[in-house]
């Protein structure tokens, strides 16, 4: 089964450290599914594009691109931007390229930018995995995967897609030289308790005969 996958793409955030080596095929084949791996960030586009070289094809690659004076080379004006709703737009075009339903879209997303398509995913069925602790993000993310490793966007995608148990996911990784350590699953409730302004209600309760 074909899915889409968008990881995030700041240069210098987990994805940079993708081991290439360990998972040549990474998500391909297994139980027969296939990935098609792109990004969508609101960064400049050939900064991105130098990051991530060698580890995402150009060709994959969305960020922010403007339009350049061919003299002077100032910039001129904006031609691209996705971020926000830009995203959504992005994402949408990729499904009508590609031969992909929406239930076969998975998002990583670790940025206030990243709100509007992790909602648009989740409405229509995706996969929507959220690698920070931003407080508009978890909330709306399916899943939420905090690790210094890319290879981390892995496990709830073998999860909730593959439907594979832990010992089969640390399997696959010991297959490959690497250990899941320290791996926690837990529920983080997130609150605030102050003193209220609003005057206190005495309650009086009396028997009666």
């Amino acid at each position: 089964m074909p899915g889409l996958f968008a990881p995030p793409a700041a240069p210098g955030s987990a994805l940079r450290q993708f081991r290439t080596s360990a998972f040549d095929a990474r998500l391909d084949g297994i139980d027969g599914h296939r990935f098609t791996f792109f990004v969508i960030s609101a960064a400049l586009e050939e900064v991105i594009r130098s990051a991530l070289a060698d580890i995402v094809p150009e060709s994959h690659i969305f960020g922010t691109r403007f339009r350049y004076d061919e003299v002077t080379g100032e910039i001129q004006s904006i031609a691209c931007v996705p971020a926000g709703y830009g995203k959504v737009a992005v994402l949408e075009e990729l499904r009508r390229t590609l031969p992909v339903s929406a239930d076969r879209v998975v998002y990583v997303g670790d940025g206030s930018s990243d709100v509007h398509v992790m909602l648009h995913v989740h409405r229509i069925g995706g996969l929507t995995i959220a690698v920070s602790e931003n407080r508009y993000l978890t909330p709306i993310a399916r899943r939420t995967i905090l690790s210094d490793d890319g290879l981390s966007v892995l496990i709830p995608i073998l999860e909730e897609l593959a439907g594979w148990d832990g010992s089969r996911i640390r399997a696959l990784f010991a297959a490959h030289g690497l250990v899941l350590q320290d791996w926690e699953k837990i529920r983080t409730d997130s609150l605030t308790i102050r003193d209220s302004a609003m005057p206190l209600f005495a309650v009086a309760g009396g028997a009666t005969r």
